[in-house]
């Protein structure tokens, strides 16, 4: 079995801006990180992200729980920043993927860690190989692949997988644009098998010299954005327009939330770890959880999550702000990756609204009482992930729990065996109401069995989808193909 992360390098915990964890972290940080990443041997994804990924996550659930997941993610633009020092938890520096990815390959040359680039056009990833190689001589480029340009799920993974498992490199830089490249990295980065998978849209660009970089008066400034925007006014003009809107309205939306919160006494209460007779644990919440509680706390909190399940009590939490959030993020994705479940239990009003305005309520199992959750504990580990009964000439087939990359095989293993006993005539119901999310995978199976039911003149429907499945197929243009009845 592939050994799980580790948890985070830095003993910050992220700051939450409109649910996006960002890593507190400096450029040198991040490189010391990538290397402790490399070194682990054990796999990672990372993401840069703009004002335009989050105005993107805002509305693609898929993007944002990639996001939420993610072993780093890096603030690629001024407007963070100023956006998190707005919001009372300052990022110490903007991390950009063209301003950090020179300085990785740099350190990649030194070190002797081997680097492949995919996406890009065929040109480009060429002349940045080319140009890239001519500044670094000894830097081990063991692939520039551009791939035919296709729809995310009709890409040929198994090609790109084959030549990226041959080559064995240790940073893959994937190019394909936001969201593209980082559902691809989602889908795909543990059987790629490499340590340290970031997606890095125009930087290839950059590299092949396609696109310039703007002036460091204006990097420094942060009106880098005029000058690209100027380089491709037709694509980007609309772009950053809807982007300024909406993230500027939104970004005032949660300062008016946490505004309210600040006149909680800046108190670092108890916040006490327990644990249960069941050998899991209990965290009783501070009376506020914000930056300076994250910081106490956070480690403390960790070593919970790494030996059992946990129960975070919100109930006598008066006050959070985005670091408080950051941090129950953090434990939130470190349980997951351990296979772990995390609860949070009954929020207080001012915490719970903030988790919904960031869009991150669905992201947290929230709780009524420890007790509702130990119970929901003993079910879940019971509850096979597919159940299935025959009424007259119809299968009816239900799946619960998450549909994602990290449980797809096992999901598509006990399907296919349920639908072996379907023959021709008979009818096919998948009900996804006990689904709380799927990734491009999952819809990736969905599709499979659909393609496979249709070649045996079997009806397939998927039926009563939750709000997050919806959400993704409708940003994967297939709600209509796969929620409806088709032969």
């Amino acid at each position: 079995m592939q050994a799980q992360p580790p948890a985070a390098r830095t003993s910050r915990a992220p700051i939450a801006i409109l649910g996006v964890p960002f890593d507190n972290v400096t450029t040198q940080e991040t490189l010391e990180i990538i290397g402790e990443m490399i070194a682990s041997g054990q796999l990672h994804y990372g993401a840069t992200a703009n004002v335009d990924f989050i105005v993107q996550a805002l509305e693609d659930v898929e993007l944002r729980r990639i996001l939420f997941d993610a072993h780093l993610v890096l603030a690629d633009g001024m407007p963070i920043v100023w956006a998190s020092k707005f919001l009372g938890n300052p990022l110490p520096e903007r991390v950009t993927g063209s301003g950090m990815i020179p300085q990785l390959l740099a350190l990649a040359e030194q070190k002797s860690w081997k680097v492949f680039f995919l996406g890009g056009t065929e040109q480009s990833v060429a002349a940045a190989a080319e140009k890239t190689l001519a500044k670094h001589p000894k830097l081990r480029l063991v692939g520039a692949y551009s791939p035919p340009f296709k729809p995310l799920l009709e890409m040929d993974h198994a090609n790109i997988l084959h030549r990226i498992r041959e080559a064995k490199p240790d940073i893959l830089l994937v190019a394909f644009g936001c969201p593209k490249q980082e559902k691809w990295i989602n889908m795909n980065y543990r059987e790629a098998g490499v340590p340290f998978t970031v997606g890095v849209g125009a930087t290839i660009d950059f590299l092949a010299g396609t696109f310039k970089r703007a002036p460091m008066w204006m990097q420094i400034t942060g009106t880098e954005w005029i000058f690209r925007m100027l380089q491709e006014p037709k694509r980007l003009v609309r772009r950053y327009a809807k982007d300024l809107r909406v993230f500027t309205a939104a970004i005032f939306s949660q300062w008016f939330r946490l505004r309210s919160q600040k006149t909680t006494p800046l108190v670092s209460s108890k916040a006490e770890v327990m644990p249960d007779p069941q050998g899991n644990f209990i965290i009783q919440g501070p009376a506020r959880l914000g930056a300076a509680e994250a910081n106490v706390f956070t480690a403390e909190w960790l070593r919970a999550v790494e030996n059992g399940h946990v129960m975070f009590d919100l109930s006598g939490t008066t006050a959070t702000d985005s670091t408080g959030i950051g941090a129950l993020i953090r434990l939130r994705k470190r349980s997951r990756e351990l296979g772990l479940q995390f609860y949070l239990i009954s929020p207080r009003p001012p915490v719970e609204a903030v988790l919904k305005m960031m869009k991150l309520y669905d992201f947290f199992n929230i709780q009524s009482s420890v007790a509702s959750a130990q119970f929901l504990m003993e079910s879940l580990a019971k509850s096979p992930m597919v159940t299935s009964g025959v009424l007259g000439a119809e299968l009816q087939i239900r799946w619960s729990a998450e549909i994602t990359a990290l449980n797809a095989v096992e999901l598509g293993v006990h399907t296919e065996s349920e639908l072996s006993q379907v023959s021709s005539g008979m009818t096919v119901v998948i009900d996804l109401s006990r689904v709380m999310f799927v990734d491009s995978t999952g819809i990736g199976l969905m599709l499979r069995f659909k393609k496979i039911l249709k070649r045996r003149d079997i009806s397939l429907s998927f039926v009563n989808p939750t709000a997050p499945v919806r959400n993704v197929l409708r940003h994967a243009r297939l709600e209509e193909y796969l929620l409806g009845a088709t032969k």
